[in-house]
């Protein structure tokens, strides 16, 4: 019998640092997922980011934001997929 694993068979990696990013972005913009860039989340993470107002950024300043903030954004989000998973070894 196969172990039970928290991701689905057909991605046969249980930790990937290469799913990380998605599975942030998904629960990121929980409630706009087809329009990211209105996510009250998101426009609070690139207000406290950058200093702009998120209650005045439009869809080109959010996705202009993330492209030349990109390798920051990664390296943040694979900090933390680090903590969750120390998060989940942990008894």
């Amino acid at each position: 019998m196969l172990p039970a694993s928290p991701l689905p068979v057909y991605l046969g990696v249980q930790d990937s640092i290469v799913f990380e990013p998605v599975r942030y972005i998904w629960n990121a913009t929980r409630g706009s997922r087809l329009r990211p860039w209105r996510s009250e989340y998101l426009r609070w993470r690139v207000e406290t980011y950058s200093g702009r107002w998120a209650e005045k950024l439009t869809m080109r300043e959010v996705l202009g934001f993330v492209w030349n903030s990109r390798w920051e954004l990664l390296s943040f989000v694979w900090w933390t997929g680090r903590v969750q998973r120390e998060a989940r070894r942990r008894p």
